[in-house]
């Protein structure tokens, strides 16, 4: 892989994270609550993918700690428009 391809797949990480939102597969979470224990804001992210629905907690940093401790991939980046709606 180029260092040019290299680094705009980094910027489209960021991208997502920063236009995102954690969303959860539910069906399988067997609730250990590592993604939780791991939220350096202390969010309750188990209890989002129990209820099965995104993390909509609006001190959610996105900082990718629950996305990257979950052992079993339960937890995604998905692009939100929250922040576009508003824009014309």
């Amino acid at each position: 892989m180029s260092l040019e391809k290299a680094l705009k797949h980094e910027v489209k990480k960021r991208e997502v994270r920063t236009a995102g939102v954690v969303v959860p597969d539910s069906s399988r979470c067997v609730q250990c609550g590592i993604c939780s224990y791991n939220c350096p804001i202390g969010i309750d992210v188990r209890a989002h993918v129990w209820i099965r629905v995104s993390v909509s907690d609006s001190h959610c940093l996105t900082c990718g700690e629950c996305v990257a401790r979950c052992p079993r991939g339960v937890l995604s980046f998905q692009r939100s428009n929250i922040f576009t709606q508003g824009e014309a």
